[in-house]
């Protein structure tokens, strides 16, 4: 039986924020899987390199973890008012799916640069020299975010000296603001509390503050289930009792927030909710060996994803941090010291954040304004990606 060749798709290999991911112009990949289904689920597996009980995606583009397992597909949007249509697929490393059920708020600092270097965005939007305004229609989510990109001789900047902890070259600073995060028509406290006590049959019940903005995340204070708020990776990930403990918090948080009708479902939705854990500001030593003083920071957050402590912080729970740091009576805001604000700056385990967010009430019911961070982007390699023929 004769072996089915290769094929080629353009694409571009590109960090965003402290994430790594395959971009894709919907208009190159086969016309299979220009629409959602199996037959494009199976062709990102391929990409990234996934299933792997290996852990290692090694016959892939993915780099073995959950922030460097993720694929972008774009194309220009028909939507008034945007320039461009963002889909985000979080890719499984050991198992094989695609969670198609939220955003990623790093790569997104990333998908104005290649609508733009793509032919995404109208030519009359970006200026000679200055400042792209990009309008994105996050797919996913449904939501709209605007990203800021810094233009010079009319095209994408991606050198500068702006620093983000968790990324270790300098590179262009990229504003990202995510516009109403959360619907008026939607409920950003999913349960009408601010605070609730959640029971974990197996576990214990904690005090949790469980919100839909950015991402849906459910915060615990880090004394209530052992932790300090200043932990880094290795204490957490090497750990399996902690991380079965976490996935059946996660799983307990999703049905209470209605985003699963029982436990067992949870296992095909890793990417969403998130899981996070804050505490008062403490000193400590981030990963890259560099002194966070208390006094920098207004509280310390840590955070799993896809089933792992995050080396820094993933772009849409910072948008969550941000806002439930705005509203008075959050475990967040009790953890920078409660009160009105409208910026936090958080500790993570590669350094600080800074989230600037603006939340107001209506008809009794809370809900985001806007949210703002800065990140950057880069490509870092583009020409084509192979996988067999029939891989899909």
């Amino acid at each position: 039986m004769a072996n089915v060749p290769q094929i080629r798709i353009p694409a571009t290999y590109m960090r965003g924020g402290t994430s790594k991911g395959v971009f894709f112009n919907l208009s190159n990949l086969p016309e299979a899987v220009r629409s959602p289904g199996d037959a494009r689920d199976k062709l990102l597996l391929r990409v990234i390199g996934s299933p792997d009980p290996y852990g290692k995606q090694t016959d892939g583009m993915g780099g073995a973890t959950s922030s460097t397992s993720k694929t972008v597909i774009l194309d220009k949007s028909d939507k008034p008012d945007h320039d461009v249509d963002y889909f985000f697929g979080q890719v499984s490393i050991d198992k094989p799916f695609v969670d198609w059920s939220g955003n990623c708020g790093n790569l997104t600092a990333a998908v104005g640069s290649f609508a733009i270097s793509s032919g995404l965005v109208d030519g009359s939007r970006i200026p000679e020299n200055g400042e792209a305004v990009v309008r994105i229609w996050q797919k996913n989510i449904e939501k709209t975010i605007i990203a800021h990109v810094p233009i010079t001789h009319g095209e994408v900047q991606e050198t500068g000296d702006f620093e983000l902890d968790g990324v270790t070259f300098p590179a262009a600073e990229v504003q990202v603001e995510f516009i109403k995060p959360v619907d008026p028509s939607e409920a950003m406290f999913p349960t009408g509390n601010l605070v609730d006590d959640l029971e974990v049959p197996g576990v214990g019940t904690f005090k949790a503050t469980m919100v839909n903005a950015g991402i849906p995340t459910v915060f615990l204070n880090a004394e209530e289930i052992g932790y300090t708020g200043i932990e880094l990776q290795e204490a957490i990930n090497g750990d399996e009792k902690a991380l079965a403990m976490f996935e059946t918090i996660r799983a307990h948080g999703a049905m209470r927030m209605g985003l699963i009708d029982n436990v067992e479902e949870a296992v095909g939705r890793q990417h969403t909710p998130k899981v996070a854990f804050v505490a008062k500001p403490k000193d400590y030593v981030a990963s890259s060996g560099k002194r966070i003083d208390a006094a920098e920071i207004d509280l310390n957050v840590r955070a799993l994803s896809m089933g792992k402590l995050h080396h820094a912080m993933m772009g849409t729970a910072a948008v969550a941090i941000g806002t439930a740091a705005a509203i008075p009576g959050t475990l967040v805001n009790l953890a920078a010291g409660g009160g009105e604000r409208d910026a936090v700056t958080f500790g993570h385990p590669s350094g600080t954040l800074r989230v600037g967010a603006a939340a107001s009430q209506q008809n009794g019911e809370w809900t985001a304004d806007k949210v703002v961070m800065s990140r950057s982007a880069r490509v870092l390699m583009e020409g084509w990606v192979r996988i067999p023929g029939d891989a899909f």
